[in-house]
């Protein structure tokens, strides 16, 4: 009785997150920007949306125009059909497309800002998962993309130190991410090898922020030499650092 009431306890905590999780907006992606890049691409996709619903009250309106010189006039009723139309469509183009979450095998994809500005986005979708600790971190390391992003943008895309930096904030920074939202959230406070799924992830995302900014000061001396044998060493380390964080998904056997 004693095992079934644990994990009573464990489904409705798991359910009690999830709904919450849901309320806070879900895998949508986040209203607030947490770098430049992506902020830029939520503004382009706005402007988009302006522009077709600009478009289609220009068509709506030459519609009910050209209509109204074969008849004789719309009268009322074609002035709030117009109308209505009008709404409907400016109300429907506001709301759709909506911005999609990138894929995570799609962000260290196209160039350097590309690759930033999806990560960007991934990033602040998965923010309302985390522990409010590791939020933060991720609001940290998203300025820190922006200017690490800047700085690669002037150096030769051919550079193999280059491919090793886009390796780590467009696969292991996400990858390690996503190996924490696979844990159900009721097991995410149980230890595993003296640390919680919480602490683990908060160590990781700490290490990646000092790597990133130790990129952005070789990067400031021009040393690409030095950057490579940095980013090299990154790539082993993280993507090693994926590996041992996989096995933390190991937990949801126990759910």
């Amino acid at each position: 009785m004693a095992g079934t009431a644990g994990d009573s306890d464990r489904i409705l905590a798991s359910a009690r997150a999830s709904l919450d999780h849901q309320r806070a907006g879900g895998r949508r992606i986040a209203a607030r920007s947490i770098g430049r890049r992506s902020a830029e691409i939520k503004r382009q996709h706005v402007l988009r949306k302006l522009v077709r619903a600009s478009l289609a009250v220009g068509v709506i309106l030459f519609g009910a125009t050209v209509a109204g010189l074969a008849v004789g006039g719309i009268g009322l009723g074609g002035f709030v059909l117009t109308i209505l139309v009008l709404v409907l469509a400016v109300g429907f183009l506001a709301v759709f497309p909506r911005m999609k979450v990138p894929d995570l095998g799609a962000l260290n994809r196209g160039d350097v800002r590309a690759t930033v500005g999806r990560t960007q986005l991934w990033l602040e979708a998965q923010r309302p998962a985390l522990p409010p600790p590791s939020a933060r971190q991720i609001d940290a390391i998203g300025t820190q993309l922006d200017m690490l992003g800047a700085q690669l943008a002037g150096v030769d895309p051919n550079e193999p130190a280059v491919g090793d930096v886009r390796r780590l904030i467009g696969e292991h920074l996400p990858g390690i991410v996503a190996s924490y939202t696979r844990i159900p959230p009721s097991l995410r406070g149980e230890r595993r090898g003296g640390l919680t799924a919480d602490e683990q992830l908060g160590e990781g995302l700490t290490r990646i922020g000092g790597e990133i900014d130790e990129l952005s000061r070789r990067l400031a001396e021009g040393d690409i030499d030095a950057l490579a044998t940095q980013a090299r060493y990154l790539d082993y380390r993280y993507g090693n650092a994926l590996e041992d964080m996989s096995v933390l998904p190991d937990l949801s056997s126990k759910a």
